[in-house]
C-alpha cells in the first residue's frame, strides 16, 4: 500500500481497521450465541489525569458516526458537558458482536477530544472574559488540526487559528501576522503596515512586536505611527530573552496609557497556560494558547460491560449494572443511580433528580440533534459557570 501520509481514512475507521488486534481475534473465537448476546457497555473514567475533578466531554459527534448503522442503542451526557470521575458519559446497549470491534476507534475519538476539550475550559476560566485563542495545531499531526481545534473551540476558546476547522465548525479563523512577515520585511514597522495593506477590512490590526528590538519601544513606536488603526500588540518573547514577561508587559501598558494610547489591547503567547495565564490577567486582554491546548493530556476513557442479557455483569474492580448520572435541579448535587430504579429524589431537597443522559441512537438510528459547535460550546460555558468556585 502506497500512502504519503499515515492516517485512517473515515472508511478504514468505520470498517474497524484501526482495531487493536485482540476485538478482531475475540469475536473469531467467540461462539455465535455469545457473540450475538445482549450487553451493556459503559465509557467512564476513574480520574482526570490533570489532577482537575472535572472535565468536559467532547468527540460525542464523531463517536455516533461511528456507531450510527450498527445493531445498537446509545445514550450519553451532551457533548460540552462538564463530568466527573466514575460517571459514565456514555452507555452502548446490543449484541456484542455489533460493537466489540469499534472499542479502540471510540475510546480514540472521546479520550483525546475531551482531553483538548477540558484543558480549554480550564484556560477559558483561568481567563474571565478575556480573550482566548487556540494557536496549537502546528504541534500535532496535521490530519487532527480539524478535531484539535473543535475541541479548543468547545471547550471554550473565542477563536481557533486552522483554516479548514473554522470552515468546518462555520466560524472565522484568527490570527496574528506572523515573525516570518517582519523577518522577511527586516522592520516591524514596515510588517504592520504591510499587514494592514494586505488583510481585508474587520481583521484587527495585531502587531506582533518582539522579533527585533526591546518590546516596549517597538510598541511605542508602532502606536505612535499607526494610531487608531492598531488595535493591539502580540508579546511572544522567546524564553531566553523573557525575563519577567509580566514586568514587562505592565511596563508597556504604563507607558502607553500616558502617551493616550489606551485603547491598545495586548496580548500574549508562547508557552502560555492555565497557570500563566492567572499570572498575566491584570496585564493582559488575552491569549493566544498552543501546545497546553494540543498537547492535553487525553481523557483515560475505558469501556466496560456491565450487563450481560440484561443481569448485572462486570470484571474486578468495577460496579456492575446500567447507571444513570442524574442531578437535583436545586442545589445541583449529582450522583451515580442504578439504572432501573430511576433518577430518585434527591435526599437533601426532596425534589425529583433528573438523569443527564440522552438518547442519541435507536437500533443504528441517530435519533437526537446533534448540535452546532457553536451551541455545544454555549453549553459548555453554561456548566462552567455553574461549577463551585475555587
Amino acid at each position: 500500500m502506497n500512502r504519503r501520509f499515515y492516517v485512517a481514512s473515515e472508511q478504514e475507521i468505520r470498517e474497524g481497521r484501526v482495531a487493536d488486534v485482540y476485538f478482531e481475534r475475540a469475536l473469531r473465537a467467540l461462539p455465535p450465541e455469545q457473540a450475538d448476546q445482549e450487553v451493556t457497555a459503559e465509557i467512564r473514567t476513574r480520574r482526570l489525569r490533570d489532577g482537575g475533578e472535572w472535565g468536559i466531554l467532547a468527540g460525542v459527534e464523531e463517536a455516533m458516526g461511528l456507531l450510527e448503522g450498527l445493531d445498537v442503542q446509545v445514550s450519553a451526557l451532551p457533548e460540552g458537558s462538564v463530568f466527573y470521575g466514575r460517571e459514565p458519559v456514555m452507555t452502548i446497549q446490543g449484541p456484542y458482536r455489533a460493537f466489540g470491534l469499534h472499542e479502540t476507534a471510540l475510546l480514540g475519538l472521546l479520550c483525546q477530544a475531551s482531553g483538548i476539550a477540558t484543558r480549554a475550559a480550564r484556560c477559558r476560566v483561568a481567563a474571565g472574559d478575556r480573550l482566548l485563542l487556540s494557536f496549537g495545531v502546528r504541534r500535532m499531526h496535521p490530519a487532527l488540526s480539524p478535531m484539535i481545534d473543535r475541541a479548543c473551540y468547545i471547550g471554550g476558546c473565542d477563536s481557533i487559528s486552522s483554516m479548514l476547522a473554522a470552515e468546518l465548525i462555520g466560524i472565522s479563523p484568527s490570527g496574528t501576522m506572523p515573525h516570518a512577515l517582519v523577518l522577511l520585511l527586516g522592520d516591524t514597522l514596515e510588517a504592520a503596515w504591510a499587514y494592514h495593506a494586505g488583510v481585508e477590512q474587520g481583521i484587527p490590526r495585531v502587531v506582533l512586536i518582539d522579533t527585533f528590538q526591546d518590546e516596549k519601544f517597538e510598541v511605542l513606536r508602532v502606536a505612535e505611527a499607526m494610531r487608531t488603526t492598531l488595535a493591539g500588540v502580540r508579546f511572544d518573547t522567546p524564553g531566553s530573552r523573557r525575563g519577567d514577561l509580566r514586568e514587562i508587559m505592565a511596563e508597556t501598558r504604563w507607558e502607553l496609557c500616558i502617551r493616550g494610547y489606551d485603547w491598545v489591547k495586548l496580548y500574549a503567547s508562547g508557552g502560555i497556560n492555565a497557570e500563566s495565564i492567572r499570572e498575566l490577567n491584570d496585564v493582559c486582554d488575552g491569549y493566544g494558547v498552543g501546545t497546553a491546548l494540543s498537547n492535553a493530556p487525553t481523557v483515560d476513557f475505558a469501556l466496560d460491560i456491565v450487563e450481560i442479557g440484561g443481569q448485572p455483569m462486570s470484571k474486578r474492580g468495577k460496579r456492575s449494572g446500567a447507571k444513570l448520572v442524574v442531578r437535583c435541579p436545586k442545589c445541583g448535587a449529582r450522583a451515580i443511580v442504578y439504572r432501573p430504579h430511576g433518577p430518585g429524589i434527591c435526599p437533601t431537597c426532596e425534589v425529583p433528580r433528573e438523569s443527564l443522559h440522552r438518547p442519541f441512537i435507536h437500533r443504528g438510528d441517530i435519533i437526537a440533534e446533534l448540535p452546532s459547535a457553536a451551541a455545544i460550546r454555549q453549553h459548555t460555558l453554561s456548566e462552567l459557570a455553574d461549577l463551585p468556585s475555587d
